[in-house]
Protein backbone atom coordinates (compact mmCIF):
# COMPACT_ATOMS: atom_id res chain seq x y z
CA UNK A 1 0.00 0.00 0.00
CA UNK A 2 1.01 3.56 -0.68
CA UNK A 3 0.49 7.00 0.72
CA UNK A 4 -1.13 9.72 -1.54
CA UNK A 5 -0.68 13.46 -0.29
CA UNK A 6 -3.18 16.04 -1.70
CA UNK A 7 -1.54 19.58 -1.13
CA UNK A 8 -3.83 22.48 -0.77
CA UNK A 9 -4.08 23.90 -4.70
CA UNK A 10 -3.13 27.26 -5.76
CA UNK A 11 -5.81 28.60 -6.80
CA UNK A 12 -4.44 31.22 -8.92
CA UNK A 13 -4.68 35.50 -8.40
CA UNK A 14 -1.52 35.61 -6.27
CA UNK A 15 -3.69 34.09 -3.63
CA UNK A 16 -1.15 32.63 -0.41
CA UNK A 17 -4.05 31.07 1.75
CA UNK A 18 -7.56 29.94 1.85
CA UNK A 19 -9.62 29.04 3.92
CA UNK A 20 -10.91 25.42 4.84
CA UNK A 21 -14.35 25.93 5.17
CA UNK A 22 -16.45 21.98 4.60
CA UNK A 23 -14.83 18.43 4.66
CA UNK A 24 -16.88 15.87 2.18
CA UNK A 25 -15.06 13.34 3.80
CA UNK A 26 -14.18 11.66 7.18
CA UNK A 27 -10.81 9.30 8.16
CA UNK A 28 -11.70 5.73 6.81
CA UNK A 29 -13.18 7.09 4.46
CA UNK A 30 -13.39 4.95 1.12
CA UNK A 31 -13.25 8.06 -1.98
CA UNK A 32 -13.05 7.44 -5.53
CA UNK A 33 -11.58 9.31 -8.27
CA UNK A 34 -13.42 13.21 -8.98
CA UNK A 35 -15.14 12.55 -5.53
CA UNK A 36 -15.41 15.84 -3.81
CA UNK A 37 -13.15 15.65 -0.42
CA UNK A 38 -13.70 19.37 0.63
CA UNK A 39 -14.90 22.81 -0.27
CA UNK A 40 -12.07 25.66 0.23
CA UNK A 41 -13.39 29.54 0.52
CA UNK A 42 -11.04 31.87 -1.43
CA UNK A 43 -11.69 35.76 -1.41
CA UNK A 44 -14.54 35.27 -3.99
CA UNK A 45 -15.99 32.07 -4.45
CA UNK A 46 -15.60 28.65 -2.95
CA UNK A 47 -14.09 25.70 -4.64
CA UNK A 48 -14.47 22.20 -4.77
CA UNK A 49 -11.16 19.42 -4.31
CA UNK A 50 -11.43 16.63 -6.25
CA UNK A 51 -9.69 13.16 -5.51
CA UNK A 52 -7.28 11.84 -8.13
CA UNK A 53 -7.36 8.60 -6.97
CA UNK A 54 -9.03 5.62 -5.35
CA UNK A 55 -8.33 5.26 -1.58
CA UNK A 56 -9.13 5.20 1.88
CA UNK A 57 -8.58 8.62 3.82
CA UNK A 58 -6.30 7.87 6.39
CA UNK A 59 -5.85 11.98 7.69
CA UNK A 60 -6.73 15.32 7.08
CA UNK A 61 -4.66 18.40 7.29
CA UNK A 62 -6.60 20.67 9.21
CA UNK A 63 -10.39 21.66 10.62
CA UNK A 64 -12.90 24.07 8.69
CA UNK A 65 -12.78 27.33 9.58
CA UNK A 66 -8.94 27.02 9.29
CA UNK A 67 -6.78 29.31 7.11
CA UNK A 68 -4.12 27.05 5.46
CA UNK A 69 -1.75 27.98 2.91
CA UNK A 70 -1.63 27.48 -0.62
CA UNK A 71 0.92 23.95 -0.69
CA UNK A 72 0.41 22.43 3.03
CA UNK A 73 -0.70 18.63 3.49
CA UNK A 74 -4.79 19.01 2.92
CA UNK A 75 -5.48 15.07 3.09
CA UNK A 76 -3.56 11.97 2.96
CA UNK A 77 -5.38 8.76 1.17
CA UNK A 78 -4.25 5.01 1.55
CA UNK A 79 -3.82 3.89 -2.18
CA UNK A 80 -2.78 0.26 -3.76
CA UNK A 81 0.60 -0.34 -4.98
CA UNK A 82 3.98 0.86 -3.81
CA UNK A 83 4.54 2.00 -0.38
CA UNK A 84 6.23 5.36 -1.56
CA UNK A 85 4.72 8.78 -0.51
CA UNK A 86 3.42 10.36 -3.47
CA UNK A 87 1.98 13.88 -3.52
CA UNK A 88 -0.39 15.97 -5.28
CA UNK A 89 -1.09 19.53 -5.81
CA UNK A 90 -4.31 20.39 -8.03
CA UNK A 91 -4.04 23.56 -10.19
CA UNK A 92 -6.74 26.09 -10.75
CA UNK A 93 -9.25 25.94 -13.59
CA UNK A 94 -9.03 27.48 -16.90
CA UNK A 95 -13.10 28.41 -16.09
CA UNK A 96 -15.21 28.05 -13.43
CA UNK A 97 -17.79 25.89 -15.09
CA UNK A 98 -15.45 23.97 -16.65
CA UNK A 99 -15.68 19.71 -15.44
CA UNK A 100 -12.88 17.92 -14.39
CA UNK A 101 -11.37 16.07 -17.67
CA UNK A 102 -11.52 12.16 -16.99
CA UNK A 103 -8.45 10.31 -16.36
CA UNK A 104 -7.61 6.22 -16.62
CA UNK A 105 -7.57 4.68 -14.11
CA UNK A 106 -5.63 5.78 -11.07
CA UNK A 107 -2.16 4.46 -10.18
CA UNK A 108 0.20 5.15 -6.98
CA UNK A 109 1.57 8.63 -8.80
CA UNK A 110 -1.75 10.39 -9.35
CA UNK A 111 -2.63 12.56 -12.25
CA UNK A 112 -3.86 16.32 -11.09
CA UNK A 113 -6.70 16.74 -11.82
CA UNK A 114 -8.37 20.80 -12.53
CA UNK A 115 -10.34 21.95 -9.38
CA UNK A 116 -13.91 22.82 -10.01
CA UNK A 117 -14.62 26.19 -8.48
CA UNK A 118 -18.51 27.11 -7.19
CA UNK A 119 -19.93 28.60 -4.79
CA UNK A 120 -21.22 25.78 -2.13
CA UNK A 121 -24.06 23.43 -3.33
CA UNK A 122 -25.85 20.79 -1.39
CA UNK A 123 -24.20 17.59 -1.94
CA UNK A 124 -26.19 15.29 0.33
CA UNK A 125 -29.96 13.67 -0.46
CA UNK A 126 -32.40 15.21 1.99
CA UNK A 127 -32.57 12.64 5.24
CA UNK A 128 -35.98 11.91 7.23
CA UNK A 129 -37.01 14.46 9.34
CA UNK A 130 -35.57 14.66 13.09
CA UNK A 131 -37.43 16.10 15.77
CA UNK A 132 -34.56 18.69 17.90
CA UNK A 133 -34.68 19.76 21.36
CA UNK A 134 -37.47 22.96 21.66
CA UNK A 135 -34.75 25.15 22.04
CA UNK A 136 -32.19 24.43 19.45
CA UNK A 137 -32.15 26.84 16.55
CA UNK A 138 -31.29 25.02 13.18
CA UNK A 139 -29.50 26.95 10.59
CA UNK A 140 -31.18 28.61 8.04
CA UNK A 141 -31.09 31.86 5.14
CA UNK A 142 -33.73 34.02 5.82
CA UNK A 143 -35.29 32.95 2.69
CA UNK A 144 -36.04 29.77 3.83
CA UNK A 145 -37.14 30.86 7.21
CA UNK A 146 -39.92 33.04 5.32
CA UNK A 147 -40.24 29.82 3.06
CA UNK A 148 -40.68 27.36 6.04
CA UNK A 149 -43.28 30.02 7.43
CA UNK A 150 -45.26 30.30 4.27
CA UNK A 151 -45.64 26.24 4.54
CA UNK A 152 -46.83 25.94 8.28
CA UNK A 153 -43.44 24.04 8.85
CA UNK A 154 -40.94 24.48 11.96
CA UNK A 155 -37.55 24.40 10.67
CA UNK A 156 -36.77 22.05 14.30
CA UNK A 157 -38.24 19.55 12.21
CA UNK A 158 -36.57 19.22 9.39
CA UNK A 159 -32.77 17.68 8.68
CA UNK A 160 -30.69 20.13 6.58
CA UNK A 161 -28.56 18.67 3.72
CA UNK A 162 -26.48 21.86 3.22
CA UNK A 163 -22.98 22.55 5.47
CA UNK A 164 -22.80 22.20 8.73
CA UNK A 165 -26.28 20.72 8.56
CA UNK A 166 -28.06 24.09 7.48
CA UNK A 167 -31.76 23.85 6.17
CA UNK A 168 -31.79 23.92 2.28
CA UNK A 169 -35.14 25.15 0.23
CA UNK A 170 -35.06 21.22 -1.20
CA UNK A 171 -35.04 20.25 2.70
CA UNK A 172 -38.19 22.14 2.58
CA UNK A 173 -39.74 20.25 -0.48
CA UNK A 174 -38.37 16.65 1.16
CA UNK A 175 -40.03 17.04 4.34
CA UNK A 176 -43.55 17.83 2.21
CA UNK A 177 -42.79 15.18 0.10
CA UNK A 178 -42.71 12.70 3.38
CA UNK A 179 -45.73 14.08 4.65
CA UNK A 180 -44.85 14.24 8.08
CA UNK A 181 -47.16 16.78 9.99
CA UNK A 182 -45.79 20.26 10.89
CA UNK A 183 -47.44 19.64 14.21
CA UNK A 184 -44.95 19.79 16.95
CA UNK A 185 -45.54 17.30 19.97
CA UNK A 186 -45.33 18.44 23.31
CA UNK A 187 -43.69 21.44 24.47
CA UNK A 188 -45.25 25.19 25.55
CA UNK A 189 -44.33 28.36 23.52
CA UNK A 190 -44.18 29.92 27.19
CA UNK A 191 -41.84 27.72 28.74
CA UNK A 192 -38.42 29.64 29.72
CA UNK A 193 -35.76 28.97 27.67
CA UNK A 194 -31.92 29.29 28.89
CA UNK A 195 -30.44 27.96 25.62
CA UNK A 196 -27.44 29.24 24.00
CA UNK A 197 -25.54 28.31 20.61
CA UNK A 198 -21.94 29.01 19.84
CA UNK A 199 -22.24 29.28 15.89
CA UNK A 200 -18.52 29.30 14.05
CA UNK A 201 -17.92 32.04 11.52
CA UNK A 202 -16.64 30.56 8.40
CA UNK A 203 -16.51 30.03 4.93
CA UNK A 204 -18.95 32.42 3.16
CA UNK A 205 -20.50 33.77 6.21
CA UNK A 206 -16.77 34.81 7.09
CA UNK A 207 -16.06 36.41 3.99
CA UNK A 208 -19.28 38.20 3.80
CA UNK A 209 -18.41 39.12 7.51
CA UNK A 210 -14.91 40.55 6.62
CA UNK A 211 -15.98 42.45 3.24
CA UNK A 212 -18.77 44.62 5.03
CA UNK A 213 -15.94 45.29 7.94
CA UNK A 214 -13.87 46.19 5.22
CA UNK A 215 -15.94 48.77 3.96
CA UNK A 216 -17.35 50.49 7.03
CA UNK A 217 -14.12 51.36 7.92
CA UNK A 218 -12.56 52.04 4.68
CA UNK A 219 -14.79 54.06 2.93
CA UNK A 220 -17.13 57.20 4.02
CA UNK A 221 -20.23 56.00 3.73
CA UNK A 222 -23.23 58.36 3.55
CA UNK A 223 -26.75 57.57 2.07
CA UNK A 224 -29.34 59.34 0.62
CA UNK A 225 -32.81 58.17 -0.04
CA UNK A 226 -35.54 59.86 -2.26
CA UNK A 227 -38.94 58.70 -3.18
CA UNK A 228 -40.26 57.83 -6.63
CA UNK A 229 -43.11 57.39 -8.72
CA UNK A 230 -43.14 54.45 -10.40
CA UNK A 231 -47.21 54.16 -11.05
CA UNK A 232 -45.84 54.81 -15.22
CA UNK A 233 -43.27 52.54 -15.15
CA UNK A 234 -45.22 49.58 -13.63
CA UNK A 235 -47.93 50.58 -16.21
CA UNK A 236 -45.28 49.96 -19.20
CA UNK A 237 -43.98 47.05 -17.28
CA UNK A 238 -47.35 45.21 -17.26
CA UNK A 239 -48.22 46.43 -20.81
CA UNK A 240 -44.56 44.46 -22.02
CA UNK A 241 -45.77 41.40 -19.93
CA UNK A 242 -49.16 41.03 -21.63
CA UNK A 243 -47.52 41.62 -25.03
CA UNK A 244 -44.61 40.08 -25.35
CA UNK A 245 -44.15 37.94 -21.84
CA UNK A 246 -45.03 34.89 -23.52
CA UNK A 247 -42.26 35.12 -26.12
CA UNK A 248 -39.82 36.67 -24.70
CA UNK A 249 -39.99 36.30 -20.92
CA UNK A 250 -41.49 38.14 -18.17
CA UNK A 251 -39.95 41.42 -17.12
CA UNK A 252 -39.57 42.32 -13.40
CA UNK A 253 -38.59 45.58 -12.22
CA UNK A 254 -34.75 44.94 -12.22
CA UNK A 255 -34.15 45.44 -15.96
CA UNK A 256 -35.75 48.94 -16.05
CA UNK A 257 -33.64 49.53 -12.75
CA UNK A 258 -30.08 48.58 -15.01
CA UNK A 259 -31.38 50.56 -17.86
CA UNK A 260 -31.87 53.43 -15.93
CA UNK A 261 -28.39 52.99 -14.18
CA UNK A 262 -26.84 52.60 -18.06
CA UNK A 263 -28.96 56.19 -18.97
CA UNK A 264 -27.80 58.41 -15.98
CA UNK A 265 -24.50 57.31 -15.49
CA UNK A 266 -23.64 58.72 -19.20
CA UNK A 267 -23.62 61.84 -17.26
CA UNK A 268 -22.71 60.95 -13.95
CA UNK A 269 -19.41 58.59 -14.91
CA UNK A 270 -18.34 59.70 -11.01
CA UNK A 271 -20.18 57.06 -9.98
CA UNK A 272 -19.34 54.35 -12.10
CA UNK A 273 -15.89 53.59 -10.62
CA UNK A 274 -13.68 51.75 -8.60
CA UNK A 275 -11.51 53.51 -5.99
CA UNK A 276 -7.55 51.87 -4.95
CA UNK A 277 -7.12 54.12 -2.17
CA UNK A 278 -3.91 52.43 -1.47
CA UNK A 279 -2.49 53.68 -5.38
CA UNK A 280 -4.47 56.71 -4.53
CA UNK A 281 -6.24 56.19 -8.07
CA UNK A 282 -9.98 56.32 -8.96
CA UNK A 283 -10.54 54.04 -11.87
CA UNK A 284 -13.62 55.11 -13.84
CA UNK A 285 -15.34 52.71 -16.28
CA UNK A 286 -16.73 53.17 -19.76
CA UNK A 287 -18.33 49.65 -19.29
CA UNK A 288 -21.22 49.50 -16.49
CA UNK A 289 -20.87 46.10 -15.05
CA UNK A 290 -24.27 45.96 -12.80
CA UNK A 291 -23.62 43.63 -9.68
CA UNK A 292 -26.91 42.21 -8.22
CA UNK A 293 -27.11 41.42 -4.79
CA UNK A 294 -28.89 38.02 -4.36
CA UNK A 295 -29.43 36.06 -1.18
CA UNK A 296 -28.45 32.20 -1.79
CA UNK A 297 -28.16 30.05 1.05
CA UNK A 298 -25.47 30.17 2.31
CA UNK A 299 -25.23 34.40 2.37
CA UNK A 300 -25.01 37.16 0.05
CA UNK A 301 -23.78 36.88 -3.38
CA UNK A 302 -23.18 39.79 -5.97
CA UNK A 303 -23.45 38.10 -9.24
CA UNK A 304 -22.09 40.39 -12.08
CA UNK A 305 -24.39 41.87 -15.16
CA UNK A 306 -21.19 42.69 -17.49
CA UNK A 307 -21.51 45.13 -20.63
CA UNK A 308 -25.15 46.52 -19.23
CA UNK A 309 -25.09 49.67 -21.29
CA UNK A 310 -25.05 47.12 -24.58
CA UNK A 311 -28.05 44.78 -23.32
CA UNK A 312 -32.02 45.27 -24.17
CA UNK A 313 -34.29 44.82 -21.19
CA UNK A 314 -34.98 41.59 -22.34
CA UNK A 315 -31.21 40.77 -22.90
CA UNK A 316 -30.61 42.45 -19.31
CA UNK A 317 -33.52 40.25 -17.62
CA UNK A 318 -32.78 37.22 -18.90
CA UNK A 319 -29.02 37.76 -17.39
CA UNK A 320 -30.04 38.72 -13.80
CA UNK A 321 -32.42 35.33 -13.82
CA UNK A 322 -29.45 33.23 -14.96
CA UNK A 323 -27.03 34.57 -12.65
CA UNK A 324 -29.67 34.87 -9.56
CA UNK A 325 -30.05 30.94 -10.46
CA UNK A 326 -26.49 30.15 -10.91
CA UNK A 327 -25.77 31.79 -7.32
CA UNK A 328 -28.54 29.99 -5.51
CA UNK A 329 -27.57 26.77 -6.82
CA UNK A 330 -24.05 27.35 -6.08
CA UNK A 331 -22.97 27.33 -9.63
CA UNK A 332 -21.62 30.68 -10.19
CA UNK A 333 -17.98 31.07 -10.62
CA UNK A 334 -15.58 33.35 -10.17
CA UNK A 335 -15.54 35.24 -12.79
CA UNK A 336 -19.23 35.79 -12.58
CA UNK A 337 -18.75 37.26 -9.27
CA UNK A 338 -16.26 39.72 -9.67
CA UNK A 339 -15.56 42.69 -11.79
CA UNK A 340 -18.45 45.10 -10.93
CA UNK A 341 -18.49 48.58 -11.11
CA UNK A 342 -21.62 49.75 -9.24
CA UNK A 343 -24.16 47.98 -7.77
CA UNK A 344 -28.05 47.39 -7.46
CA UNK A 345 -29.65 45.63 -4.22
CA UNK A 346 -33.18 45.02 -3.96
CA UNK A 347 -35.12 43.27 -1.16
CA UNK A 348 -38.35 42.65 -3.08
CA UNK A 349 -41.50 42.56 -1.66
CA UNK A 350 -39.51 42.71 1.85
CA UNK A 351 -37.68 45.83 0.87
CA UNK A 352 -38.87 48.00 3.51
CA UNK A 353 -39.28 52.10 3.70
CA UNK A 354 -35.46 53.22 3.68
CA UNK A 355 -32.44 51.22 3.88
CA UNK A 356 -28.54 52.03 4.15
CA UNK A 357 -26.73 49.47 2.12
CA UNK A 358 -22.96 49.10 1.97
CA UNK A 359 -20.69 49.76 0.00
CA UNK A 360 -19.46 46.71 -2.09
CA UNK A 361 -15.70 47.64 -2.34
CA UNK A 362 -14.07 48.78 -4.22
CA UNK A 363 -16.59 50.83 -5.69
CA UNK A 364 -17.89 53.93 -4.76
CA UNK A 365 -21.71 54.05 -5.21
CA UNK A 366 -24.56 51.01 -4.48
CA UNK A 367 -28.41 51.75 -5.56
CA UNK A 368 -30.88 50.13 -2.94
CA UNK A 369 -34.14 49.63 -3.91
CA UNK A 370 -37.29 49.80 -1.43
CA UNK A 371 -40.69 48.04 -1.54
CA UNK A 372 -43.39 49.30 -3.96
CA UNK A 373 -46.59 50.55 -2.09
CA UNK A 374 -49.45 52.38 -3.00
CA UNK A 375 -49.86 55.35 -1.34
CA UNK A 376 -52.21 58.92 -1.30
CA UNK A 377 -50.01 61.50 -3.32
CA UNK A 378 -51.27 65.28 -3.82
CA UNK A 379 -50.76 66.11 -7.73
CA UNK A 380 -52.06 69.40 -9.54
CA UNK A 381 -54.03 69.53 -5.62
CA UNK A 382 -56.14 66.53 -5.82
CA UNK A 383 -55.27 63.48 -3.72
CA UNK A 384 -54.93 60.09 -5.84
CA UNK A 385 -53.83 57.19 -5.23
CA UNK A 386 -50.12 56.28 -6.73
CA UNK A 387 -47.24 53.36 -6.55
CA UNK A 388 -44.44 55.01 -4.58
CA UNK A 389 -40.90 53.31 -4.03
CA UNK A 390 -37.75 54.47 -2.28
CA UNK A 391 -34.25 54.02 -3.81
CA UNK A 392 -32.45 53.93 -0.74
CA UNK A 393 -28.85 54.62 -1.96
CA UNK A 394 -25.12 54.77 -0.72
CA UNK A 395 -21.88 56.38 -1.56
CA UNK A 396 -18.16 57.03 -0.97
CA UNK A 397 -17.54 60.54 0.43
CA UNK A 398 -14.27 59.80 -0.12
CA UNK A 399 -15.01 60.34 -3.80
CA UNK A 400 -18.65 61.36 -4.42
CA UNK A 401 -19.72 64.70 -3.30
CA UNK A 402 -23.11 64.95 -1.58
CA UNK A 403 -24.27 67.34 -4.61
CA UNK A 404 -23.26 64.96 -7.33
CA UNK A 405 -24.80 62.05 -5.12
CA UNK A 406 -28.27 63.82 -5.07
CA UNK A 407 -27.78 64.59 -8.91
CA UNK A 408 -27.94 61.35 -9.51
CA UNK A 409 -30.38 60.06 -7.32
CA UNK A 410 -32.77 62.65 -8.84
CA UNK A 411 -31.57 61.69 -12.34
CA UNK A 412 -32.69 58.18 -11.81
CA UNK A 413 -36.13 59.38 -10.57
CA UNK A 414 -36.60 61.17 -13.84
CA UNK A 415 -36.35 58.61 -16.19
CA UNK A 416 -38.04 56.30 -13.94
CA UNK A 417 -40.95 58.74 -13.14
CA UNK A 418 -40.89 59.11 -17.60
CA UNK A 419 -40.02 55.93 -18.47
CA UNK A 420 -39.82 56.67 -22.39
CA UNK A 421 -37.29 58.41 -22.00
CA UNK A 422 -35.40 55.45 -20.86
CA UNK A 423 -35.31 54.40 -24.83
CA UNK A 424 -34.40 58.11 -26.06
CA UNK A 425 -30.92 58.53 -27.34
Amino acid sequence: MGTHVIKMPDIGEGIAEVELSVWHVKVGDMVVEDQVLADVMTDKAMVDIPSPVHGRVIALGGEPGEVMAVGSELIRIEVEGAGNLKESAQPAPAAATQAAPQTPKPTPVATPEPVVEKTIAPRCAPQAPVARDPEERPLASPAVRKHALDLGIQLRLVQGSGPAGRILHEDLEAYLAQGTSTQAKGGSGYAERHDEQQIPVIGMRRKIAQRMQEATQRAAHFSYVEEIDVTALEELRVHLNEKHGASRGKLTLLPFLVRALVVALRDFPQMNARYDDEAQVIHRSGAVHVGVATQSDVGLMVPVVRHAEARSLWDSATEISRLATAARNGKASRDELSGSTITLTSLGALGGIVSTPVLNLPEVAIVGVNKIVERPVVIKGQIVIRKMMNLSSSFDHRVVDGMDAAQFIQALRGLLEQPATLFVE
